[in-house]
């Protein structure tokens, strides 16, 4: 029998490598709920940050699951470690090394991946190093869910990203008052958004709760009568802020909202509201990559703009300007480093002609589908953070678990303790806040033009997607599903010119890539510690011969 103090090293390393985990859980997937958002400039990058700090870490907290999957996935049966529990320790750890290595990498390269594909990838190497490659479920009930969903989950998200935003289009956005039918319309709209992400966020994103256990038809209710309210609030308070501020041009500010009926008249803004060039020219944002050289862009009419030669010159001031600085003001500039990167404003040719084909709209009506966009943005992230808070403090509790019991736990879950979940809703704040910036850049305006409208169409889109798809038994991800619906609502435009085709292929193949490289990493580093000449190589030929 184990002796569980002989491992305590292996809890060490578990602990180190699931906050990288979660870090790059925070870097790579949360950045996918607030992308779109900070694209469209509904959101500042520190906005939404500092938003996210609180419904990730919360959403982990408070709705997140006190139980876990030992295996994620169910692709390799936990019961093959029923005597080998240490065996069981080292293959956790190596499948979080593994996963953790490769979500950092991609995040460094600019490639959402999907964080749970990455850990069952893990574990998958990990599996066939140990037992053999028959080990694994190779069906739609294992990795054939996972392969379809490379597929399924963008082709879903984009056909109702394409009908929501066409919608909004043609409803709205093209009419010849567009204001005062954005105006008669958003009421509808705050119904629909609410009721659909209250019900995501109660049926799928509180596996926590006691509400992952209602009647789905209590849950409608409830979701109903959430959607019900938030209309009623847009109609007497949301409304009328919206007419004062977008057509009186009243000094509002957002929390008038509140009590706007009591509000006297405020004075009139003095100035003007920005053109649609300068609109277009604010939401150019950079590719992932560094060699952004070219900073002048042109309007329709020929004038050359060099707001972003300015903008670059500053950069670079800001960047020499520490030497001059108190350790102070170093540390500051360090700390806010990832919330002070630019993800919308920088712009190279190949961006610069993606947006070039993409429609522009009134800004004012734009501006007030900013707040839908923001409500859907936080309540996908509350979501999230409840859920996939587990692909890091899966494999972590298990070690821990049989770190105190010296034993495995055949019904393939274990506990997941407070702390544990307050210690990845804690790495994960931190990915989004220090490197959360470099997915934002992809999700965003690096592969179609984004304006709230196209946002909130995306965000709402992906949602939806997720939640069907669950509940019909389809596999999706989230990473995939707003990558998809992003590239459709870049179609919308009627144009192939709209959306940036080389990263989309590049996202694309970021996916095959998650599933073998995060398996070959773990597999290895197993097989090196497993059959070395060391304390696991008994235990490993031992298990091995059982099977």
């Amino acid at each position: 029998m184990m002796n569980p103090l002989d491992y305590t090293w292996l809890f060490g390393v578990t602990m180190v490598f699931a906050f990288a985990d979660a870090y790059g859980i925070g870097a790579n997937d949360v950045a996918n709920s607030f992308a779109t958002s900070v694209a469209s400039g509904s959101l500042s990058l520190a906005q939404a940050c500092i938003i996210a700090c609180f419904t990730e870490f919360l959403g982990a907290l408070l709705l997140g699951s006190h139980t876990a999957d030992t295996i994620k996935g169910g692709i390799l049966s936990v019961k093959r470690f029923e005597t080998t529990p240490e065996l069981l320790m080292l293959g956790m750890t190596c499948a979080i090394i593994g996963s953790s290595m490769w979500v950092l990498f991609a995040t460094r390269n600019g490639w959402p991946v999907s964080t749970t594909h990455s850990i069952v990838g893990a574990v998958c190497g990990v599996g066939i190093a140990a037992f053999g490659g028959s080990s694994i479920t190779w069906g739609w009930s294992g990795l054939g869910q996972i392969i379809t969903s490379w597929f399924l989950s963008p082709v879903f998200a984009g056909i109702v990203a394409a009908i929501i935003y066409s919608i909004t289009k043609y409803g709205i956005l093209r009419q010849k008052d567009s204001i005062k039918w954005a105006v008669r319309l958003i009421p509808a709209y705050f119904f629909f958004t609410t009721t659909i992400e209250a019900f995501y966020l109660i049926y799928k994103g509180a596996p926590g709760t006691q509400a992952a256990k209602m009647h789905v038809g209590i849950i409608v209710a409830i979701a109903l009568g959430i959607g019900a309210f938030f209309a009623l609030f847009a109609i007497f308070f949301f409304c009328p802020w919206l007419k004062r501020r977008v057509v009186g041009r009243e000094e509002l500010r957002w929390y008038h909202i509140f009590v706007i009926p009591f509000l006297s008249p405020r004075p009139v803004i003095k100035t003007l509201p920005e053109t649609k060039e300068a609109v277009h020219a604010e939401t150019i944002a950079s590719s992932s990559s560094s060699d952004n050289k070219e900073y002048a862009q042109e309007t329709k009419d020929g004038q050359e703009v060099t707001r972003f030669e300015e903008a670059q010159q500053v950069a670079e001031d800001t960047q020499t300007a520490p030497q001059n600085l108190s350790w102070k003001d170093k540390i500051l500039n360090v700390a806010l480093h990832g919330v002070r990167k630019d993800v919308r404003n920088l712009s190279n040719a190949n961006v610069k002609s993606v947006h070039d084909a993409a429609e522009i709209y009134d800004n004012d009506v734009e501006y007030m589908f900013s707040f839908l966009q923001v409500i859907t943005a936080c309540m996908a992230s509350f979501a999230h953070g409840s859920n996939d808070v587990s692909n890091a403090v899966g494999p972590l509790s298990a070690v821990y678990d049989i770190w105190q019991t010296a034993k495995v736990d055949v019904t393939g879950k274990v506990p997941v303790p407070v702390w544990i979940l307050a210690y990845g809703g804690v790495a994960i704040d931190l990915g989004l806040a220090t490197y959360g910036y470099n997915i934002m850049r992809v999700l965003g305006n690096n592969i179609t033009l984004l304006t709230p409208t196209r946002g909130f169409s995306a965000e709402l889109a992906a949602a939806l997607t997720v939640l069907t798809c669950s509940k019909l038994g389809l596999p999706v991800s989230t990473t995939h599903c707003i990558t998809g619906a992003t590239a459709a609502i870049g179609l919308c435009n009627g144009k192939l010119s709209a959306v940036n085709w080389k990263m989309l292929s590049w996202c694309f193949f970021s996916w095959v890539l998650t599933l073998p490289i995060a398996g070959l990493i773990a597999g290895l580093l197993f097989s090196f510690a497993a059959y070395a000449p060391n304390m696991f190589a008994s235990v490993a030929a031992g298990a091995a011969a059982t099977v």
